[in-house]
């Protein structure tokens, strides 16, 4: 189980390489200043996915992105 501070770490990490440096930071405030029902907001994000599909979604970015990791580590080595 990762720590709140791995978790931190890699959510903040993710968001700067999606969004960018301005773009995570804004996304951040705009959490901070504005009040945010994560529950409500989660409940609407996949209206037409089941659980199912959002789970196997899930699992398949995680295995791309362990993949993506394994092929970046293997580059650094050679």
């Amino acid at each position: 189980m990762r720590t709140d501070t791995q978790i931190r770490t890699e959510g903040l990490r993710a968001l700067f390489n999606a969004l960018g440096a301005v773009e995570a930071e804004r996304f951040v405030a705009l959490l901070l200043r504005e009040p945010f029902d994560y529950t409500a907001w989660q409940r609407t994000l996949w209206p037409d996915s089941s659980v199912e599909e959002i789970s196997a979604a899930a699992m398949a970015a995680r295995r791309l992105a362990e993949q993506d990791a394994a092929a970046d580590s293997g580059n650094r080595d050679g």
